[in-house]
């Protein structure tokens, strides 16, 4: 990526950052009040995320590698492009920063279409590796609170479960097939933006269908494909250790499995308002929905969940924003594969 470009991502993380911290509706007494009652907890919540962060690393490292080219991606440059990544995704609307910046990072050693491959691919795989922890999340609402099903959430479970079925169609001919040129064909067909769109496909088919060919030949890998579902599924099941830290914080005596409810039904609704940077409102309002549901105490837990969770976020996003000046000398070598 060029210096200016990079720069240019350097300079909106930190007036995101900025703006995030003048936004954040907690004064100083209730920060105090909020950072005491969380004690070693709070090191617990940001630290679990360094082994998130290692699992999405490991996912995104399998599959850029698994491409068509001779070069190598680190596991530590993989971590770096990772946690700065998300960072861009954390403070965007529609989460839209992370990819460009991978891309953009990629691009000078493996080339443009080789690089939005292997990020629309990463792309693909985190979107369906939420969908298995929301069906992970309802097969353990079955076992854990049978007695609290009502025919409202059997009519829900089993909607969400038709829609499963069609998200894992979706993915598996998209994956088989390639999907940039399916998705962006949509837009042949909106009114008064197929004029434009039309332009931009005839310009760019050939290379739009170049990345769908380099999709469909990283879903023939199946250590990658598989492998990189597996450990972006880890790493949100290590992720409920978030939840489960901050519960026992608030002298909640919550399990493991309860935590993974949280994180679940939390990451459902913050996804399904993917259009608010950070989540910023959708997240509060979930997290007040199934704690009540879990039969956790007042709402206004949730509150309190969700500032240990902006925290680690702000956390992350500082170090994801910092690191993009780090380590750009040398991001892949020659590997002999």
């Amino acid at each position: 990526m060029r210096p200016l470009y990079r720069n240019l991502f350097l300079l909106f993380g930190l007036v995101a950052i900025g703006v995030m911290l003048y936004s954040f509706g907690v004064d100083f007494n209730d920060l105090h009040s909020h950072l005491r009652r969380a004690g070693l907890y709070l090191p617990a919540v940001v630290g679990i995320w360094v082994f998130v962060y290692a699992c999405n690393a490991g996912a995104f490292q399998l599959i850029v590698n698994s491409g068509t080219h001779d070069k190598h991606l680190s596991f530590l440059h993989a971590y770096k492009l990772t946690v700065s990544g998300f960072a861009f995704s954390y403070t965007t609307p529609f989460g839209f920063g992370g990819a460009p910046y991978r891309i953009m990072e990629l691009s000078h050693y493996i080339g443009t279409a080789r690089s939005v491959s292997a990020t629309a691919l990463y792309s693909m795989m985190h979107i369906l590796s939420h969908f298995v922890l929301w069906m992970t999340g309802v097969a353990v609402f079955l076992v854990l609170y049978f007695d609290r099903m009502a025919t409202w959430l059997w009519i829900l479970f089993a909607i969400f479960a038709l829609v499963f079925l069609v998200v894992l169609w979706f993915f598996w001919y998209g994956y088989r097939h390639g999907i940039i040129v399916k998705l962006y064909s949509v837009l042949l067909h909106i009114p008064y933006v197929k004029r434009y769109a039309r332009r931009f496909y005839d310009k760019n088919v050939e290379a739009m269908q170049q990345v769908d060919q380099n999709i469909a030949y990283l879903h023939s890998q199946p250590r990658a494909f598989y492998g990189s579902l597996l450990l972006e599924y880890v790493g949100r099941v290590i992720n409920s250790f978030e939840f489960f830290f901050i519960l026992r914080s608030l002298a909640i005596p919550a399990s493991f499995g309860d935590a993974l409810l949280v994180l679940a039904f939390s990451s459902l609704i913050g996804n399904m308002l993917f259009f608010f940077p950070m989540q910023l409102g959708a997240r509060e309002g979930s997290l007040a929905v199934i704690v009540k549901l879990l039969g956790f105490g007042a709402p206004s837990i949730g509150i309190f969940t969700s500032f240990y969770t902006r925290v680690r976020e702000l956390f992350w996003i500082f170090v994801g924003v910092g690191l993009v000046k780090f380590g750009n000398k040398r991001l892949m070598k020659d590997s002999e594969r």
